[in-house]
């Protein structure tokens, strides 16, 4: 059975209109992506999916829509302003630049960049005389840090716009309406608030197709809780993203923690959920105890006081904050490479297929007449019916062992065929993707029987 690689997947993401270069028409721009009609449905299914387990499952749990562009103020509390930087390292010979600590990693896996100083990064890439990757010289610059924040202005004239950026990150959102939701919602410690969207960083070496982009969304997640119960609420929701991942369809043996031996000078603690891609193991999801230094600093900058008051014992405390950070587009790669097989058959012959999750499947059914003069009528009328549920699919081209690969490849769970039986007697045959096997249902059981099996 032959796995995926990371140039084949892009070439079958293209091919079946799951992910496009971006701006494709005009040469493209470097590591901008498009979900294609397959792609976006994959996508709003995962998120579903996260939404379901990390916020309609949960009590005391809230989902938010924060806006991208926020006060200026906000990243100066956060600290990305001052210090939210990548160390950079330009060639002398061919100009290029790239990531120091990406150019140590790549060169010596085994060594970790993440805990050495931009002066050992430094020390390190002369003394094992690491070569440019475009030109092959080992003449670098020393090393310089990059603010990763997109920057752009708001007013009308030139002499009164002010800076404002992109945001880099989701988290800013929640923590600056911890306050209102705690008001709206009427909750009581710990709760939680999630949520969706958008944030860029201006990736200097983007690379791994959506691995690493400058536009990116995250599926955010902050609880806030007492300070005493901080480790207890960190290893639930590590565990509880690992568990999510498992129940996608994900193989567990291809999913590990990472712990972080350099932390952030605020965190108590921190681990990564990585997936083992054809390039190494990537980063997924990651789990943080924050402490208070997040309220605390909104508060400092605010002025306004982040204090809980606990309703019970009067005691008074900013919360500690546990985040749980999925990346949707990494997500997504780790599911494709995880569920695409090639898969030799009994009868000496191949197929590609998907064996994505049915609930991520972009197509829960397709709807195929056997012989397109004498069945497409019915055929047409049961899409109609089921496309009222679920989202379903339709051919009458090709024979009907051509139409099912197709439907393989891009991951449809059932395939509904429209024969004489049909006419006579209103039953139909329903092909499972992952067995192939096959079963006859009337056409009134059909939601039934395909609900059951593609919950989540």
């Amino acid at each position: 059975m032959k796995r995926m690689t990371m140039e084949k997947l892009v070439t079958y993401c293209n091919q079946y209109g799951f992910i496009y270069q971006g701006s494709e028409i005009y040469g493209g721009l470097a590591n901008t992506w498009d979900y294609g009609p397959l792609g976006s449905q994959v996508k709003n299914n995962l998120k579903n999916a996260w939404r379901k387990k990390f916020i309609q499952q949960r009590k005391n749990s809230y989902e938010i829509d924060a806006n991208i562009l926020m006060h200026p103020s906000v990243w100066q509390a956060s600290g990305h302003i001052a210090g939210f930087c990548d160390p950079l390292i330009d060639c002398k010979e061919c100009k290029m630049r790239f990531r120091a600590d990406n150019l140590i990693q790549d060169s010596n896996p085994a060594v970790n960049a993440d805990t050495m100083s931009e002066t050992e990064m430094d020390e390190f890439i002369e003394e094992h005389k690491i070569a440019c990757p475009n030109c092959h010289s080992t003449n670098f610059t020393k090393i310089k840090q990059f603010n990763l924040m997109f920057k752009t202005q708001r007013g009308v004239t030139e002499e009164k716009k002010t800076d404002i950026y992109l945001r880099p990150e989701n988290a800013q959102g929640e923590y600056v309406n911890y306050l209102n939701v705690l008001r709206s919602s009427r909750s009581k410690l710990p709760f939680s608030i999630g949520q969706i969207g958008k944030a860029f960083r201006n990736e200097v070496t983007p690379r791994n197709f959506t691995f690493r982009t400058i536009e990116f969304e995250q599926m955010e997640y902050q609880t806030f809780c007492h300070p005493n119960s901080d480790n207890e609420i960190y290893e639930y929701y590590k565990n509880a993203a690992k568990e999510f991942y498992c129940r996608l369809g994900i193989n567990p043996e291809k999913l590990r923690y990472h712990d972080h031996e350099k932390l952030a000078f605020y965190a108590k603690a921190a681990c990564d959920i990585e997936y083992e891609f054809d390039f190494g193991w990537g980063e997924i999801n990651g789990s943080h105890n924050r402490t208070d230094y997040d309220l605390m600093k909104h508060q400092e900058y605010a002025g306004v006081t982040m204090e809980y008051l606990d309703p019970t014992t009067n005691e008074k405390y900013i919360p500690y904050i546990i985040e749980s950070t999925m990346g949707v587009d990494r997500s997504i790669l780790a599911i494709l490479f995880d569920a695409y097989h090639e898969e030799e058959l009994e009868d000496g012959s191949s197929r590609e297929v998907l064996k994505i999750h049915p609930f991520l499947a972009p197509y829960k059914i397709a709807v195929l007449p056997l012989i397109k003069k004498r069945h497409a009528t019915k055929a047409n009328q049961l899409f109609e019916e089921l496309a009222n549920y679920f989202m379903v699919t339709y051919d009458e081209t090709a024979s009907i062992g051509k139409r099912y690969r197709r439907q393989d490849v891009i991951g449809t769970p059932f395939c509904i065929t429209i024969d004489d039986t049909t006419l006579e007697s209103n039953v139909v045959t329903i092909r499972d993707r992952d067995t192939m096997q096959q079963v006859l249902i009337s056409i009134d059981k059909i939601n039934d029987y395909i609900s059951k099996r593609i919950q989540f």
